[in-house]
C-alpha cells in the first residue's frame, strides 16, 4: 500500500480546505420557526415546500424546522388547515435563518366533499369510541410518573411608549430581541417563571391521586399555594373526559362519546409517526360560540388511541378574558399497550381585550418513568393530604436541577429567571401589583402589616350614624405561621366605640390545621348574609334602599380548632360566647305567668358547636392565613350541629341545633349550568328568636345568592325549616342563535328560592316577637327571578318577583338589582 509523504499530505489538506465553502455553499440550508401571528407560539406539524420542487419538511413540537437541499427555489411555502397560506423568499445556496408567523384564516374551513358513502372520518371516530376505555389512563388499575413542570407568565401587548418610557428605562435590554418588523410581535413582560419536578401516583379502586413535589423552582410573586400549583394536581386538560372543567365552563372534549353532537370531523391525511401509522383528523365545532376546540388529532393505527393533539378554542366562544388558549399533547405508548400522556402544552392569552395588555401563560409538562400497575402498599397511600411539597423542594442545587430537568432551559428562559428579579425591583412593577392586590382582597400592604379593607373605613346606618372604621392584621412579611389582627370602629350618633381583635396561628400546614381565638364587641345585623359586603361598607351604605335600624349589639368571644381529616373533609370544633343586647327602643320583653309583661337586659348564648364539610376532590387557594375554596364537580355536604349550654358561662338556654345541606353544579351541556343548594335545620329545645334561625333578607338593590333579595330584614324566623335555591345559568345558549344578540355575549340566567318553615309555640313565648318579625305560618316563602349576566362582562341585572306573603305594605311585589361579577 502506498504511503502519503507529509508534503503531500499537507497539500491535500490545504486543498480540501480551500475547497469546502465551495462544496458547502452548494446547499441551501433553511432553518427557522414557524408561529401563531396572534399568540405569538410556536406552532407543531406545519407543512412547508420549496416551491417547484418536492423537497419538504414539518415543524417538530416546539414549531422548528430545518431544510437542507441542493435544488433550485427561489421561495419556500408553508401551509396549515385553519391558516392562511405564506410564502418567503430564500436565498439559493446560502444558510439562513427564516421565522414566519401564520395568520389564522378569515373564512372557515368549507364543508369536505363526500363521494356516495360514510364520512370516512366517522369510521375512524367510531373505533376510537370502541377503544376509548382500554386507551383511557383513568381505566388503569395503577400507574405512577415523574412530572417536569415550567410555567411562564408575561405581560403583553405592551405599548411601545411603555417599553422606551422612563418607567421601564432599567429593563430596555428585555425588549432588544423583539423583531420590530413584525406588527404583531408586541414587546412582553416577563414576571413569573417556574419549575417542578415530582412524583404522580394513581390507584383506580378505591381511586387516589397524590403527587409528592421534589423540587420547585420560581421566580416572581409568591405565596403559599405556588408550590402546590406548579405541580400537576390542579393542572389537567384531560382529553378522555367527555367533558373537561375549564375557567368554569364544561368544552366538549372532541373523543367524547357525544362527538358528532358538538363536532364536525374531517379526514386529512395518513402518516407515519414514531413508528405507528396515524390518521390526522380535523375537528371544529358545529356551532357558533359553543364550549368546543377546533384542532387536529393523529389517531393511531389498530389501537385507535390518540397520539397527537392540538386543538385551540375558537375566538367566538363565549368566554370572558381569555383572548386565546391552546392545547398540545403528545402520547406514547408503555409496555406495547398503554397510551400515556408524554408532552402537554398548554398555552393562555388573558386580557381585558384583545387589544390590551394582558397576561401570556404558558405550561409545558414532560412525564418520563413510567411504572403501570404496581401499586404501592395500602399503607402508602395516605388520605390526609393528596399533595405534599418535600421540605428541601426549593433549596436544590443548579446540579441536581441539571440532573433532573427532562430537558434544558433555553437560553431565553435562563435568561428570564433574570428578568424578573429585575422587573419585581421596579417601582412601577410594585405598584401595580399592590394595586392588584387591593383590588381583590381590600387590603394595602406596609411591611409587616396590611391595612384595610378599606371598603370598610367608612358606613352610614341609622344608629349609629356616619361609622368610621380602622383595622388591619400581619401580613406574611412579618410571619407565615401566625396572624393578630383587629380593628377599632366609632359612631358619630351613638357616639360608642367599638372593636374586635383576633390571632390564629397553624398548628401544621400539611395536613392544614389551625386555631383561632377572636373577640368582638360590635352591631350587628341578626340573620343578615355575610355575603353582601359586609354591614360595615360603604357600598352596603351607598346601594341600601333605606337606613338600616335592626340592628343588636353582639359581643362575641370564639375558639375555633380548624383540621382537614383528609383532603375534601374539613373538621372545625369551636366555643362561642355570645351576649346579645337590645339597642334603642327595642326590648327582650315576655309575657310573665299572670300575664305581665317582663324584659330581659340581655341574652347569654354560650354554646359548643361542630361543622363537618365534604367536598370530594376539592381544591384550595392559600394565601396569607386563609385559603378560598377553588370548587369540585361533586356535591358538597355540610353538616354543622350546636349545642346550647345553660348554666355555663351565664348561659341562658340549653338546646340543640342541627343544620343539614348539600350544594352542587351540575353541567348539562350544551344547555348550561344548574347551581342548587338545599339546606334543612332543627332546634331541639326552647329558644328565644335570637337563637332561632333569622332568614337572611336583603334591603339593598344589590343581588345577593346568598339571601332572600325580595324579603325583608328580620322578617321571618323558623325553629325548623327546609330552604330550596336553584338557579340555572344558560351561558347565552338562547341568545347565541340570535345575530343580533350573539356579538354581546350576554347571558340567560332564571332562578328560584324557597323556604318552608315553623316556630314551635312554646319558642315564640320565649321572648315577644318585634313587630317586623314573623313565622312562616301561612305556608312556603317563595320568589324568582329572570336575569341577564355578562353584561359589559362585569354586570348582572335580574328582575325579581315575590311570590308570597304579598299583603304586607312594607314589602315589594317586585323589584330590579343589579350585581358585579368577576365570571369567565
Amino acid at each position: 500500500m502506498k504511503k502519503w509523504n507529509r508534503a503531500t499530505c499537507i497539500f491535500i489538506a490545504a486543498a480540501l480546505l480551500f475547497l469546502l465553502p465551495i462544496f458547502t455553499s452548494a446547499q441551501t440550508v433553511i432553518t427557522g420557526k414557524i408561529y401563531d401571528a396572534q399568540t405569538r407560539e410556536p406552532m407543531p406539524f406545519v407543512n412547508l415546500l420549496l416551491k417547484n420542487t418536492t423537497v419538504g419538511t414539518s415543524t417538530d413540537f416546539e414549531g422548528n424546522y430545518k431544510i437542507i437541499t441542493s435544488e433550485k427555489s427561489d421561495s419556500i411555502l408553508v401551509s396549515y388547515i385553519g391558516y392562511q397560506p405564506a410564502a418567503k423568499a430564500i436565498k439559493y445556496h446560502q444558510t439562513q435563518e427564516i421565522n414566519i408567523f401564520l395568520e389564522p384564516a378569515a373564512a372557515s374551513l368549507g364543508e369536505v366533499t363526500i363521494h356516495p358513502g360514510e364520512n370516512p372520518a366517522w369510521r375512524i371516530m367510531r373505533k376510537v369510541m370502541e377503544h376509548k376505555d382500554q386507551n383511557d389512563p383513568n381505566y388503569i388499575d395503577a400507574y405512577q410518573y415523574e412530572i417536569y413542570n415550567k410555567i411562564e407568565f408575561d405581560l403583553n401587548n405592551l405599548p411601545k411608549s411603555a417599553t422606551n418610557g422612563k418607567l421601564l428605562k432599567s429593563v430596555n435590554f428585555i425588549f432588544k430581541d423583539i423583531d420590530s418588523s413584525n406588527v404583531k410581535e408586541k414587546p412582553y413582560l416577563p414576571v413569573f417563571i417556574s419549575e417542578a419536578v415530582s412524583d404522580y401516583y394513581y390507584r383506580n379502586s378505591p381511586k387516589f391521586k397524590k403527587e409528592i413535589i421534589k423540587a420547585t423552582k420560581f421566580s416572581g410573586f409568591k405565596n403559599q399555594s405556588v408550590g402546590q400549583f406548579t405541580g400537576d394536581m390542579y393542572q389537567n386538560v384531560d382529553i378522555y373526559k367527555n367533558t373537561m372543567l375549564i375557567f368554569g365552563q364544561e368544552f366538549n372534549s372532541p373523543i367524547s362519546y357525544n362527538w358528532n353532537i358538538f363536532y364536525r370531523y374531517y379526514l386529512i391525511d395518513s402518516m407515519n409517526l414514531n413508528g405507528h401509522w396515524c390518521y390526522q383528523i380535523q375537528f371544529k365545532p358545529k356551532h357558533k360560540q359553543e364550549f368546543a376546540f377546533s384542532g387536529n388529532m393523529w389517531i393511531a393505527d389498530t389501537s385507535f388511541a390518540l397520539e397527537r393533539l392540538e386543538m385551540t378554542m375558537p375566538g367566538d366562544v363565549n368566554l370572558n378574558f381569555v383572548q386565546a388558549f391552546s392545547v398540545i399533547q403528545e402520547y406514547t405508548q408503555v409496555d406495547n399497550k398503554y397510551w400515556m400522556l408524554s408532552r402537554n402544552k398548554l398555552i393562555i392569552d388573558f386580557a381585558l381585550d384583545k387589544k390590551g395588555t394582558g397576561i401570556y401563560g404558558r405550561k409545558t409538562t414532560l412525564y418520563k418513568n413510567f411504572v403501570i400497575n404496581k401499586p404501592k402498599e395500602d399503607k402508602f397511600y395516605d388520605i390526609t393530604s393528596n399533595i405534599s411539597v418535600d421540605d428541601s423542594a426549593e433549596s436544590r442545587s443548579k446540579s441536581y436541577w441539571d440532573s433532573i430537568r427532562q430537558e434544558p432551559l433555553s437560553k431565553n428562559e435562563k435568561n428570564i429567571y433574570k428578568m424578573v428579579d429585575t422587573v419585581q425591583t421596579l417601582p412601577v412593577y410594585n405598584h401595580a401589583y399592590h394595586a392588584a392586590v387591593l383590588l381583590v382582597t381590600g387590603y394595602r400592604t406596609f411591611g409587616d402589616f396590611d391595612i384595610g379593607p378599606i371598603t370598610n373605613f367608612y358606613s352610614y346606618n341609622a344608629v349609629e350614624g356616619s361609622r368610621i372604621r380602622f383595622g388591619g392584621r400581619t401580613s406574611d412579611a412579618f410571619s407565615t405561621w401566625y396572624e393578630l389582627n383587629g380593628y377599632g370602629a366609632y359612631g358619630f350618633s351613638d357616639e360608642k366605640f367599638k372593636y374586635g381583635i383576633g390571632f390564629k396561628t397553624f398548628i401544621t400546614k400539611t395536613p392544614w390545621q389551625q386555631i383561632e381565638l377572636h373577640y368582638s364587641d360590635d352591631l350587628q345585623i341578626l340573620g343578615r348574609s355575610d355575603d353582601l359586603f359586609g354591614r360595615d361598607n360603604i357600598l352596603t351604605s351607598l346601594l341600601a334602599r333605606a337606613p338600616v335600624t335592626n340592628l343588636t349589639r353582639v359581643q362575641e368571644t370564639k375558639f375555633t380548632y380548624d383540621r382537614d381529616i383528609f383532603t375534601g373533609l374539613e373538621l372545625k370544633i369551636s366555643y362561642i360566647n355570645r351576649i346579645f343586647s337590645p339597642l334603642q327602643n327595642n326590648l327582650y320583653q315576655y309575657v310573665g305567668d299572670f300575664g305581665q309583661i317582663f324584659s330581659k337586659p340581655n341574652i347569654h348564648a354560650p354554646a359548643l358547636q361542630l361543622y363537618l364539610n365534604f367536598s370530594y376532590d376539592d381544591k384550595y387557594i392559600v394565601a396569607n392565613m386563609s385559603r378560598t375554596d377553588v370548587g369540585t364537580r361533586y356535591p358538597t355536604l355540610q353538616l354543622q350541629y350546636t349545642a346550647g349550654l345553660q348554666g355555663i358561662f351565664q348561659g341562658d338556654y340549653l338546646y340543640h341545633k342541627i343544620v343539614l345541606s348539600i350544594s352542587e353544579v351540575l353541567h348539562i351541556n350544551p344547555f348550561g349550568d344548574t347551581h342548587y343548594y338545599i339546606e334543612g335545620g332543627k332546634i331541639f329545645g326552647a329558644v328565644p328568636y335570637p337563637l332561632m334561625e333569622l332568614h337572611p333578607g336583603n334591603e339593598t338593590y344589590v343581588y345577593d345568592d346568598n339571601a332572600y333579595n325580595m324579603m325583608n330584614y328580620y322578617e321571618f324566623a323558623s325553629d325548623q325549616y327546609i330552604a330550596m335555591n336553584i338557579e340555572h345559568h344558560f351561558e347565552g345558549y338562547f341568545f347565541n342563535k340570535v345575530p343580533a344578540l350573539r356579538k354581546l355575549k350576554w347571558r340567560e340566567v332564571a332562578g328560584c328560592k324557597l323556604l318552608i318553615g315553623s316556630v314551635n309555640p312554646k319558642n315564640e313565648q320565649m321572648l315577644i316577637f318585634p313587630p317586623t318579625l314573623r313565622g312562616l305560618n301561612n305556608g312556603p316563602y317563595s320568589e324568582a327571578d329572570l336575569g341577564v349576566e355578562n353584561i359589559f362582562k362585569f354586570l348582572r341585572i335580574d328582575a325579581l318577583w315575590r311570590l308570597s306573603y304579598l299583603n304586607d305594605p312594607n314589602v315589594s311585589r317586585f323589584a330590579i338589582m343589579g350585581t358585579l361579577q368577576l365570571i369567565f
